[in-house]
């Protein structure tokens, strides 16, 4: 047995242990590459090789590279303290790499999908010529194959030793982009640390989904070129992940060791498989007379309407859509608790789920506006319908709100245009759209998201215009006369019903377990589905605008026109 030498005794335990940046312990080398290069004590995500992350994120074996070479080029002849072309191989040198980018097919649980992985070891990840047209190529080959295409990002920007000509980067890798939205295929973009400048401005935040890792920075000016400019100390967590998720900027913080089961769930949906076979539902389950329901007293509706157990859209999922990835943000100022969905799987069949939700206990309930959407959750469901219409998945929405929130805040972020936007984008969606009101339908906030072709009823919802108590303090001056108000709104579910409001009740027990009532809405979802998904999109925007448009037509008529106007 040979003994180290005093000089490479240090060497050796260098090698195996290594320091987090994050939290300064130091924990063994190999368990940290076990972990994905995750800290065990503070959760610190160290930066990765691109063929690394390749490596880890595609199924074991279906790894395969593009066929793409690079040949290296120095447009402007750039020098600063060295030649443009000596930076270059000194990158490749170091990293093995012949860019920064890094293009291959693969399978993510079985699903195809083409991904390309920024390196910031090359030249910092920087976007020039060669690795424009490298990320451009991997998106012209998703679109050759009708694939998915996810893009992991890790860039300091546009390559400045490239001039002018990186600049235009940006807008090609953005229109191959949009080429892929028109094709109707998920992108979906991993932005891990740092993402900043010309990648941050174009592909890397225009992507359907946007992902990202804990404590990831993205931005377009770097946090000391934004110092020195305004003058100003930045906020501590400022760029981060969990920053940007607040303020709806991304869809979602995913830990490394969650990404795969995230993007398999995202991809599967965006495949468009065939449902498994399944029992039609029995179709006496739901009632489509109003005199098959009992009478009660619309103002006990109400009350039972607003129970605090009433399911919200997560309540149905946890039973109904089990692998629900939920996306957040409006992409513009901020995210909303009271609306929440994203994509996942009913019965065999992808979906884009939304709808309320009002929360359990008190905190969360108060946290959740108590179901009352702001105009970011509505821009946030716009999102979605527009991915829903992009993928061609059908759309359900769950309704328990007692309306839309009301506050000085969402007025002045434009409570009654993001309201009117989803109602105009509803109206001409080319998918399926049923929508469920399981609570309170409380005017536009709930008619914002239930412009669809389908609408069930839960016999123990309400769905009005406005309040009974806020009804009665308008024209009874009075809020003692709720009761009275409630009958005259004609809020209840044999009402809708009778009006063609609904289309048919989920009845109730009034004590059935959780799952029983959602299993039950289940099955009224799975009906109304089977009537719509025989239709293509021209009959489903048709049917949709025509029952809008039966809803009062007789309140008014067309006059014949005198006889000089005649042609």
């Amino acid at each position: 047995m040979t003994t180290a030498t005093p000089r490479t005794a240090p060497q050796a335990r260098r090698h195996l242990w290594t320091r987090c940046p994050g939290c300064r312990r130091t924990i063994m080398t190999v368990r940290k590459a076990r972990l994905e290069g995750v800290c065990p004590s503070c959760g610190h995500h160290d930066r990765l090789p691109a063929t690394d992350r390749l490596a880890a994120l595609l199924d074991p074996g279906s790894l395969t590279p593009l066929p793409f070479a690079v040949r290296r080029s120095d447009p402007l002849g750039f020098r600063d303290v060295l030649p443009y072309p000596e930076r270059l191989r000194a990158a490749a040198s170091a990293t093995g790499l012949a860019e920064a980018v890094v293009a291959a097919a693969g399978t993510i649980e079985g699903t195809p999908v083409v991904c390309a992985a920024m390196d910031f070891r090359f030249l910092g990840g920087s976007l020039g010529c060669a690795a424009g047209e490298l990320l451009t190529l991997a998106m012209e080959t998703a679109l050759e194959r009708k694939a998915p295409f996810v893009v992991l990002t890790a860039s300091g920007g546009a390559r400045m030793q490239e001039g002018v000509l990186s600049l235009m980067q940006m807008a090609k890798t953005s229109q191959a982009l949009a080429a892929l939205d028109e094709a109707g295929l998920l992108t979906v973009a991993l932005v891990t640390e740092p993402t900043f400048g010309g990648v941050a401005a174009s592909f890397a935040t225009s992507t359907d989904v946007i992902l990202a890792e804990p404590g990831a920075r993205l931005g377009f000016a770097g946090p000391r070129v934004i110092e020195e400019t305004i003058g100003e100390r930045l906020p501590d967590g400022f760029q981060r992940a969990e920053f940007l998720l607040e303020h709806g900027l991304i869809d979602a913080v995913v830990p490394r060791r969650e990404l795969r089961r995230t993007l398999a769930c995202l991809l599967r949906a965006a495949q468009r498989p065939a449902p498994r076979p399944r029992p039609a539902p029995d179709p006496a389950a739901l009632v489509r007379d109003p005199a098959r329901l009992d009478r009660r007293d619309p103002w006990e509706t109400v009350q039972a309407a607003r129970d605090p157990a009433r399911p919200g859209v997560l309540d149905f999922a946890l039973y109904e859509v089990p692998d629900l990835v939920q996306l957040h943000g409006d992409r513009v100022s901020g995210d909303c608790e009271a609306v929440v969905g994203g994509v996942g799987t009913f019965r065999g069949r992808p979906i884009v789920l939304i709808g309320h939700q009002k929360g359990g206990g008190t905190a969360e309930r108060v946290r959740r506006r108590f179901g009352m959407g702001t105009p970011q959750g509505y821009r946030k469901a716009g999102r979605l319908l527009r991915l829903a219409a992009k993928l061609g998945l059908p759309v359900v929405t769950i309704v328990n709100t007692p309306g839309a929130y009301p506050g000085v805040e969402a007025e002045a972020h434009g409570q009654a245009l993001a309201i009117a936007e989803n109602i105009k984008l509803m109206s001409g969606l080319p998918v399926p759209v049923v929508t469920v009101i399981t609570g309170e339908g409380g005017s536009g906030g709930a008619l914002g998201l239930a412009v669809a072709n389908r609408v069930l009823v839960c016999q123990n919802a309400c769905y009005s215009v406005i309040s009974p108590e806020g009804c009665a303090a308008i024209l009874w001056k009075s809020g003692q006369a709720a009761r009275t108000a409630a009958a005259a709104l004609r809020l209840d579910a044999a009402e809708l019903l009778r009006m063609g409001v609904a289309d048919a009740i989920v009845p109730e027990t009034g004590d059935e377990r959780p799952a029983a009532l959602a299993a039950r809405i289940g099955d009224g979802i799975e009906a109304m589905l089977a009537e719509l998904l025989p239709m293509d999109p021209d009959e489903l925007v048709a049917d949709r605008r025509s029952r809008f448009r039966g809803y009062g037509r007789d309140a008014a008529h067309r006059l014949p026109s005198p006889a000089h106007e005649r042609v």
